[in-house]
């Protein structure tokens, strides 16, 4: 299994892109910095999206791949709650900002130019809408999928995913503390969560339902209590202007759990 961070921040830069990352080329979890880091050659190698939570850096490239999937008659297959869906659809998917993605675009020919017009159908849409439960695992795309609930402040899963040759990886997503019953269902050999602001913030964080390095610290000292080992820890999510300080406090929560902790980046492949 080949994980490729597409995004690991929650703003927007020339150089960084909001939550989203790619396994083996197909895999997408979040769909925050999908079409700034892909060609579409790689876009349509995706089968399938796993959503975490609705919030727009999480989301925002949904209608891009759509319209894209467009370009080659395509489906692509977006796995999220039931409530997540109940806010992405009428802002984002069903034509009021964009192309009606929920149904089948069909191209027809017009003008001596042969341009391409649009016109939707109900037949096979390029973007396919299902709806996931947590502790239930479903098989997608090849991969053994397990969506578990995580404190935010809004509806939120994380996603422990594991590939036929065994490697797992569990992604957070965006959390609060509390993530102890989640601890309860996974072995992963790779752990991706967040960080996205400092230890001074920790309080005002966890009431938004996000992590500081402290609360970090904490959250992971349980697994290791738990499970009698921590596996290697990516860091993601990070609010750009404190970046340095992340990595500084990051950097020490390594040290005082003798871990492999780490921030992520654009661009990072991690093989597990």
């Amino acid at each position: 299994m080949e994980l490729r961070i597409l995004g690991a921040h929650d703003l927007e830069s020339k150089n960084t892109h909001p939550t989203c990352l790619l396994i083996d080329g197909r895999l997408l979890i979040d769909a925050g910095g999908l079409a700034s880091s892909l060609t579409l050659s790689q876009q349509q190698e995706i089968r399938a999206v796993l959503l975490t939570h609705h919030h727009l850096d999480h989301t925002r490239d949904l209608p891009t791949l759509g319209f894209n999937v467009i370009l080659w008659q395509g489906q692509v297959t977006i796995y999220a709650l039931p409530q997540t869906f109940d806010i992405i659809v009428p802002c984002l998917l069903d034509g009021r900002i964009y192309v009606d993605l929920l149904k089948n675009p069909t191209l027809v020919l017009k003008g001596a130019m042969c341009s391409q017009n649009i016109l939707p159908t109900e037949e096979k849409p390029p973007l396919k809408l299902c709806e996931i439960e947590p502790y239930e695992k479903e098989t997608i795309a090849g991969y053994e999928v397990l969506p578990l609930p995580v404190n935010h402040s809004v509806p939120s899963v994380g996603y422990l995913v594991t590939s036929l040759a065994g490697g797992s990886l569990f992604y957070t997503g965006d959390t609060g503390p509390g993530l102890n019953d989640c601890w309860h269902h996974i072995n992963p050999k790779l752990i991706i969560i967040e960080a996205t602001a400092p230890s001074r913030f920790t309080e005002e964080l966890a009431l938004r339902g996000h992590l500081s390095p402290q609360s970090l610290k904490e959250e992971l000292s349980q697994f290791k209590q738990l499970k009698g080992y921590l596996p290697r820890v990516i860091v993601i999510h990070r609010a750009l202007p404190y970046e340095q300080q992340i990595k500084e406090e990051i950097d020490q929560v390594a040290i005082e759990l003798d871990a492999d902790i780490g921030l992520g980046y654009e661009g990072m492949t991690i093989s597990v």
